[in-house]
């Protein structure tokens, strides 16, 4: 298995076209980009059910500034 590598969610969109482009070879796409079969297979499939907004990486969102400012009320 091929150990992950961040990647950019240009990279991800292609490596997503690439494989779509080659009949769903999730192997052969997840070694040509040096990432998993595993991820490129959820990228496909993020892809398919999302487009390609669903490929951004949406992990530690900030919170809306009005809720930081009702948190910081609440401590005073």
């Amino acid at each position: 298995m091929t150990k992950g590598r961040k990647t950019t969610w240009n990279e991800r969109v292609q490596m997503v076209l690439d494989c779509l482009g080659n009949g769903k070879d999730y192997q052969r796409t997840a070694e040509t980009y040096e990432v998993s079969y595993q991820q490129v297979y959820q990228w496909v499939k993020k892809y398919e059910d999302g487009g390609d907004e669903a490929l951004k990486d949406k992990r530690g969102r900030k919170k809306k500034l009005n809720s930081l400012r009702r948190m910081k009320s609440s401590f005073k």
